[in-house]
């Protein structure tokens, strides 16, 4: 298995310049079998998950990444469990948001595809 940390830093590094850019692109990175869990709201498919991003009420958005952990999460596949914690800039707001997100990456050919994505804002 490649080094899991250059792959989890390459892996948000993508996902969160796409959110921060063209957010109706991330659906690529989802299946139909995928779920998020948005603030404790699940959402399964890859459709339902770019819809659900998409309509996220904010016009601009920066993730600036604060932690990276990842871990393997299978003996036999080369999946892995990546955990992030940063903070959002959300349009023009001086203040921003703590956040915290963990993806669970299958392998699809040479790249990854999300099965899991936890997202939750850290109030207090």
């Amino acid at each position: 298995m490649a080094d899991i940390n250059s792959i989890a830093k390459q892996f948000t590094d993508f996902y969160y310049t796409t959110f921060d850019t063209n957010r109706a692109a991330l659906s690529a990175l989802y299946r139909n079998e995928s779920m998020l869990s948005w603030e404790g709201t699940p959402i399964q498919g890859a459709g339902a998950i770019g819809e659900k991003l998409q309509g996220l009420p904010f016009e601009k958005v920066q993730h600036k990444v604060t932690t990276l952990d990842a871990q393997p999460s299978s003996p036999s596949v080369a999946s892995l469990i990546v955990s992030v914690t940063g903070l959002l800039l959300v349009d023009d707001s001086p203040n921003p948001l703590q956040y915290s997100q963990v993806f669970h990456l299958i392998p699809d050919g040479g790249s990854y595809y999300v099965l899991n994505d936890i997202f939750r804002l850290n109030y207090g």
